[in-house]
């Protein structure tokens, strides 16, 4: 094919792509209840699992820290359109979540024709892989970072005198940003996968950056997450994990790689 045939069968993938992620963003949207009243406004109920698992935890150790009766803070609408762009938004995050392994099935789809026949074959399960990295990553960041920071900083104040009443854009781009990025940090070892097959990435190189790797993974954090140093940690410590894991992932490859090559 030449390029501009590559080109077009590009186009058609990402159509189909667009297609499914507008199909679930209308299906999220007219299910405004429970998108909003069960998932969006969940972690500021009292009876959210994360806060549950909490307070069951740090009571059994002999305390009762996270345990609290309320959450001292009001969402408010501060323009016209404001909960009709909101219901748009996080309608189309929706969207771009479920319709994630259809997306990336259409990518792969695009791709593996350019693969050698053993390389298609040592590719298998790509599409399950990356699908379940990614949706670890978004309850990750919907379960444990998104509701401890929903408490920190919705609880967080610096006088008696000064009530919370938090913007509805605000708490709704820190929940959309949160999950989302979450799960695109978690496609961390898929991403050296495929650097690893073009040869770009080593094992031996990802252990020399190990360092830089950290501080970039730490700055990361602190740009996607709330701006409270739990929060960073939370985040940084499972990608730190995931890094490691990269490390082996990589590895493997390079071994397959000079193992076919003497065959």
């Amino acid at each position: 094919m030449s390029f501009l045939d590559h080109l077009g069968e590009l186009r058609w993938h990402l159509v189909r792509s667009s297609i499914a992620i507008f199909l679930f963003a209308v299906l999220a949207f007219l299910s405004k209840e429970i998108i909003f009243d069960v998932i969006i406004f969940g972690p500021k109920q009292m009876d959210f699992p994360t806060y549950t698992f909490f307070c069951w935890l740090s009571s059994y150790v002999g305390g009762n820290v996270f345990c609290f009766n309320e959450m001292p803070f009001e969402l408010l609408n501060m323009r016209m359109s404001g909960q009709f762009q909101m219901h748009l938004w996080v309608s189309l995050v929706t969207g771009v979540i479920i319709a994630f392994p259809y997306v990336f099935w259409e990518i792969w789809r695009f791709i593996q024709p350019g693969l050698h026949e053993i390389e298609r074959k040592n590719s298998r399960g790509v599409i399950l892989f990356t699908t379940v990295l990614f949706l670890l990553g978004v309850l990750f960041g919907y379960y444990v970072i998104v509701p401890l920071s929903v408490q920190f900083l919705g609880t967080y104040t610096v006088s008696s005198e000064i009530f919370n009443r938090i913007d509805l854009t605000s708490y709704i781009g820190m929940i959309s940003s949160v999950t989302l990025a979450t799960g695109i940090l978690f496609q961390l070892p898929m991403a050296v996968y495929f650097l690893s097959k073009l040869g770009i990435v080593t094992p031996d190189v990802l252990k020399s950056y190990r360092r830089h790797a950290i501080v970039g993974i730490l700055l990361l954090s602190a740009i996607i997450t709330p701006p409270d140093i739990a929060s960073q940690i939370l985040v940084s410590f499972p990608v730190l994990i995931l890094y490691q894991i990269s490390i082996g992932v990589s590895r493997r490859i390079i071994k397959r790689r000079a193992k076919t090559k003497n065959i």
